[in-house]
């Protein structure tokens, strides 16, 4: 996914909810909180979504723009229609989001993760894809190991949980260290 897709996508959904807020939290969320994301981060062809103050018309989105729509056939890509629930955040998430509104928004709004808190959230979905996408954020700079750990303790888990959380960015940054550098 480029930046104009997640553009496209903002607009779309806005037509189709009549809202001018939205909120993006998945992985290409990188696309507004990163002004260079890596390569690596954007081989997701969706974008997790739902209105900012009306996530109850996140269907809407999923019905009309989601995966297997008439837009994912014609495009290639889609939204997911989702809600604040989707993603495991760590507290404070909110003041954090980085806004992107842009002509090719539409001027509407789109508030995407600050990368530390998709990182965490990735960290908490714990899947293959996850943790690769990790290693990435890691390898490219964009997280540190420190400041990971330093926020573990807002994410609302248990602490067996975090412990395991810990562990997992303690042996995201070594494979990270490991694999050394991204190319520029």
């Amino acid at each position: 996914m480029q930046l104009q897709q997640l553009e496209h996508l903002i607009r779309a959904a806005g037509a189709i909810t009549d809202k001018y807020e939205f909120v993006v939290i998945g992985s290409q969320s990188i696309l507004g909180s990163v002004a260079r994301p890596p390569c690596e981060c954007l081989f997701s062809t969706e974008v997790d979504i739902y209105p900012k103050d009306a996530e109850e018309l996140a269907d809407k989105i999923d019905g009309a723009l989601g995966e297997g729509s008439r837009f994912h056939d014609t495009y290639g890509y889609y939204a997911q229609g989702v809600d604040s629930s989707t993603a495991i955040l760590a507290r404070g998430w909110e003041s954090r989001l980085v806004r992107l509104q842009t002509p090719g928004t539409d001027e509407r709004i789109a508030y995407c993760l600050d990368v530390l808190d998709l990182f965490l959230s990735k960290c908490a979905a714990n899947r293959e894809k996850d943790r690769d996408f990790n290693v990435v954020l890691l390898r490219a700079g964009l997280v540190d190991e420190q400041s990971a750990l330093q926020r573990v303790p807002d994410m609302p888990i248990d602490d067996n949980a975090r412990s395991v959380m810990v562990s997992l960015i303690s042996r995201l940054a070594q494979q990270a260290i490991a694999a050394g550098p991204l190319p520029p």
